[in-house]
């Protein structure tokens, strides 16, 4: 069973919106924060938006003001929603969610035309 599982991922224009979601499968429990990283071709992958159980938040400084992290009611979903998109936010997008181990999703592409 793949532990996390996003969606949303696509193409769009600068300036656009895309919202992305990942949903943790019944096999992790106890989640103590879900988030959000990135990975440009030939680029480390980068800390996005992070939101713990209690709803604090964390940003990159290169996001902040444009992306939001959101959890669902239930609590094993992550949503990440994203506006005024930039080309340099062209990447392969990974849900992450941390126990005391930390899971990883299979991974969404966004790509965003000048």
């Amino acid at each position: 069973q793949v532990p996390l599982v996003e969606s949303g991922g696509g193409l769009v224009q600068a300036g656009g919106s895309l919202r992305l979601s990942c949903v943790a499968s019944g096999s992790i429990s106890n989640i103590l924060t879900m988030g959000w990283y990135r990975q440009a071709p030939g680029k480390q992958r980068e800390l996005v938006a992070v939101i713990t159980s209690s709803g604090s938040t964390n940003y990159a400084d290169s996001v902040k003001g444009r992306f939001t992290i959101s959890r669902g009611n239930a609590k094993n979903t992550v949503y990440l929603e994203m506006n005024s998109l930039k080309p340099e936010d062209t990447a392969v997008y990974y849900c992450n969610a941390y126990t005391s181990l930390y899971y990883w999703g299979q991974g969404t592409q966004v790509t965003v035309s000048s």
